[in-house]
């Protein structure tokens, strides 16, 4: 290892020659370093990162769990990963050797940052305090089975925080209705909170829909993408699971509620997004309304929770659910059981006449 002195401007330079991952020898010329000091340390950091040696930075082998996790991930997901990563984790470990971060530290690490508040002031709930924790665990695990790390010292330390599970709130039919009343005075916010009841599709899911994902002779809306508004760009997307691809029967009154909206659309094309609104727009489109009508605030995503609520209520059974909403059916027996209908009294019945029928 050489560094060597730009005598032009007095600052320092690096010229080496490495083996990529093909194994064949590249060169690199880094300069602008102010002291010899930094561009040796820089040199044998980016040689520890091509030869994956666990004695690197810890700063530096996020950028190869980067490299890595960043091209299997949607977009709007990294960018969360990233955030926790360059705010709550990175300023903490970032010139600690990877192999040299013990349990201790990741102890010490925890109690920091349960001792942070947000901008209004208050302390990280908990279950944003598991997600920091999670992440930087995920960080330990990529280099334990993959680049030779002996321990992931975050599971030893424990996890931080717990999974609170916010109370579900939802609409009844009663209440929906109120609402959309209020809605009839701007066409575009009618009809999306419409399909958003109707249908129990989510927010993206809404706003990337296009006249091409209707079918008014089957009656038939296909969800197959979803719209995110990132960095200013707009940005469509897979569905958030392979389950959520799937195509949902609309009720007749809502088909031909679509129809008279289309008609409404000037210039509407095939390809064009039906719905030319943000997230922000809708929910201060529910806020209108709620102050309006005296309906109870609730989040967009809780419309999604009121039609499955009113499927429940209506008899239908959680695998049928799941399939017109995207979900497994487990999950909707576990997140939405104390809707279901008691069954035990009918169970304990009906045993009890099967037991008395003769052999």
């Amino acid at each position: 290892m050489a560094a060597f002195k730009n005598k032009t401007n007095g600052t320092w330079f690096v010229q080496f020659r490495y083996k990529d991952w093909k194994g064949e020898k590249q060169q690199k010329f880094k300069r602008g370093f102010a002291t010899k000091r930094e561009a040796l340390e820089w040199e044998r950091e980016f040689l520890m990162q091509k030869q994956s040696d666990v004695n690197m930075t810890f700063e530096s082998f996020v950028k190869i769990y980067e490299n890595d996790i960043k091209p299997k991930l949607k977009l709007n997901t990294w960018l969360t990963k990233e955030s926790i990563i360059d705010k709550k984790i990175v300023p903490y470990f970032k010139n600690r050797k990877l192999s040299d971060i013990k349990p201790n530290d990741i102890i010490a690490w925890q109690n920091e940052i349960r001792n942070l508040k947000d901008i209004k002031g208050n302390k990280y709930s908990k279950t944003y305090l598991k997600t920091v924790h999670n992440q930087l665990s995920a960080i330990f695990n990529h280099a334990v089975k993959y680049y030779g790390l002996q321990i992931n010292p975050a599971a030893r330390a424990g996890n931080m925080g717990a999974e609170e599970r916010k109370e579900m709130q939802f609409w009844t039919k009663e209440e929906y209705k109120k609402f959309s009343y209020a809605m009839m005075d701007k066409p575009i916010s009618f009809y999306a909170f419409e399909m958003l009841y109707w249908c129990g599709i989510r927010e993206g899911e809404l706003l990337a829909l296009t006249v091409k994902d209707f079918d008014f002779k089957a009656e038939t809306v296909s969800i197959n993408k979803s719209y995110q508004r990132l960095k200013g760009e707009d940005i469509i997307t897979t569905p958030k699971t392979p389950k959520s691809n799937r195509i949902i029967k609309m009720p007749h009154f809502l088909c031909e509620e679509m129809q008279d909206y289309f008609k409404q659309i000037y210039g509407l094309d095939k390809e064009t997004r039906i719905f030319q609104i943000s997230k922000y727009y809708l929910a201060r489109e529910m806020e209108r309304g709620c102050k309006q009508t005296g309906v109870k605030r609730i989040r967009i995503h809780d419309i999604r929770h009121s039609h499955i609520s009113l499927l429940i209520d209506m008899g239908f059974t959680a695998l049928a659910i799941a399939d017109r909403v995207g979900h497994e059916s487990i999950d909707i027996t576990y997140r939405y059981a104390h809707l279901f209908p008691n069954r035990q009294t009918d169970m304990a019945n009906k045993l009890d006449m099967e037991n008395k029928k003769e052999v």
